[in-house]
């Protein structure tokens, strides 16, 4: 009898000799992966393991969406990239290590930032959407998108030592929206530059996040829907939580309120740039504010401005203004350190983004500082505008 999909050749049937002897595999199961196509949001510390176990998996068609360059200071965890694609476009250097693991499949690069405007567009005629992003506009931009389209989302996020795992908007199954109707209080959750996570902890979420995409192509096993799985890296534990699909979900439930796509920087309160660092608040948000033109401005026409970096130690050890009179408190230890920052003086303070920044010039005020300012964008920002030669991580 033939089989359904396209044909192996002699190369292929080699390469796949260990999935062919699998049972629920075979040759039917590795024809299946090869006609294929799954798309990889984000090609970073979930996107590295993720799209490298789908290649060499031999599924036909990877589609990846990323619009970053390769950092140094990814490659603790993005073993997509290595030193010498430092400076490169993630996508190029992804593209690359792909084809060297198997010339066999197809990558598609789709050289965007994801938004409302286009999402539906790139995601279209995928059979799988997998959420390998960062940021929570992102996760929701993404979760209403496949519900819209009918395509199963595999889920996955990791922060510090503690990583999510699941298969959200599969038929009859919940969405991300059924676990978390709106996305926390801006400034909450600190994402992973400020709070950090383990390099090999994005290798145990997105090769899982692998597992569940090749059994949805391949239509075996129990996948994760209806099941979060939350895995602890220090216990080395995992823990499953039961979810069902709300019926009044506003985007999957039985009488949707939500039947397009949104504006998800601001309804997750963050800039619209996609800035690592949150605003907070409105209130935190209204705090006076100047670009780094402005900034040097400050610091040349008064040389009494207290200059205030509310990054951490390490931060700081990476690159700095000391050469501008900077003064390093980190945000976490401001409440305790309030004497060390004058009242008789004006104040700029500076972080990485412009989110902890503004945080930090609100608990000034409120501590009875009166000529507060924060700068925009952070030291990102000056690196831009100022001083290109200058780190920051």
């Amino acid at each position: 009898m033939p089989m359904n999909g396209p044909d192996l050749t002699r190369d292929e049937l080699y390469r796949y000799a260990r999935h062919l002897a699998l049972p629920n595999v075979g040759l039917e199961g590795q024809r299946r992966l090869k006609e294929s196509r799954v798309l990889c949001v984000g090609a970073g510390g979930l996107g590295s393991p993720l799209a490298m176990y789908l290649a060499a998996a031999g599924v036909g068609t990877i589609g990846i969406v990323d619009f970053d360059i390769v950092d140094e200071s990814n490659l603790q965890r993005q073993l997509l990239h290595g030193t010498d694609d430092v400076g490169r476009h993630k996508l190029d250097s992804a593209a690359d290590r792909l084809h060297a693991l198997n010339p066999h499949v197809e990558v598609v690069r789709h050289e965007a930032k994801l938004d409302s405007a286009n999402a539906l567009g790139v995601m279209r005629g995928y059979d799988v959407v997998v959420d390998g992003t960062d940021n929570f506009p992102t996760r929701y931009l993404v979760n209403d998108a496949c519900v819209l389209l009918g395509i199963p989302n595999v889920y996955g996020s990791v922060f510090r030592w503690e990583g999510q795992l699941s298969v959200f908007a599969a038929e009859d199954g919940p969405c991300y929206r059924c676990l978390f109707r709106e996305p926390p209080p801006p400034g909450l959750v600190p994402n992973c530059a400020e709070g950090g996570v383990l390099g090999a902890l994005p290798g145990i979420i997105g090769s899982g996040q692998a597992m569940e995409t090749i059994k949805l192509l391949l239509g075996v096993g129990r996948p994760l829907i209806g099941r979060l799985q939350i895995f602890d890296a220090l216990e080395m534990e995992w823990r499953e939580v039961a979810l069902r699909r709300n019926p009044k979900c506003p985007v999957c439930g039985d009488e949707p309120t939500q039947t397009g796509l949104i504006d998800y920087d601001l309804f997750c309160g963050v800039t619209s740039e996609g800035a690592a660092e949150p605003l907070v608040t409105a209130t935190v948000a209204s705090v006076q504010e100047v670009d780094p033109s402005g900034a040097r401005a400050r610091l040349d026409g008064d040389p009494t401005t207290f200059l205030l970096d509310v990054r951490e130690p390490w931060e700081w050890a990476v690159g700095n203004l000391s050469d501008r009179g900077a003064r390093l408190i980190p945000l976490s230890e401001l409440d305790d350190r309030l004497a060390e920052v004058p009242d008789d003086r004006p104040i700029l303070i500076y972080c990485k983004a412009g989110g902890r920044s503004a945080r930090a010039a609100r608990q000034l005020e409120a501590a009875g500082r009166t000529d507060v300012v924060s700068m925009r964008g952070g030291l990102k920002a000056w690196v831009t505008d100022i001083d290109p030669d200058l780190r920051v991580v």
